[in-house]
């Protein structure tokens, strides 16, 4: 029987992970100059990250419950997540060229 606070735990590393990749996928997008980079960064690094952080969440710390088979662990735990959080940089946050820098001034020191 699932318990409240395994739901709760679920919910959690849903959550986390869903922040996580969108966090990296807007790394990925301001950081690299190419057309593809970000792209392919994102769907082929951030989904490891992601496999680390619900092992660490849900073996260390305990979280969740036994979702029944191995393909449901990852596609809640790692293929939502990144489709939300690609998803939420891409269609609700600005491009990174849209977005306007205050100037540097002289004595910042970089």
């Amino acid at each position: 029987m699932v318990s409240l606070l395994g739901v709760a735990g679920l919910l959690v590393i849903v959550g986390v992970n869903t922040g996580v990749a969108a966090l990296l996928t807007r790394f990925f997008r301001v950081r690299l100059d190419t057309r593809w980079g970000p792209i392919v960064f994102s769907l082929f690094l951030t989904p490891v990250v992601l496999l680390v952080l619900t092992l660490l969440l849900s073996g260390v710390v305990r979280l969740g419950f036994d979702l029944g088979s191995g393909g449901a662990v990852v596609a809640v735990t790692i293929v939502l997540p990144l489709a939300l959080g690609i998803a939420f940089d891409y269609f609700w946050m600005p491009a990174p060229e849209e977005v306007e820098l205050p100037a540097r001034s002289e004595g910042s020191g970089r």
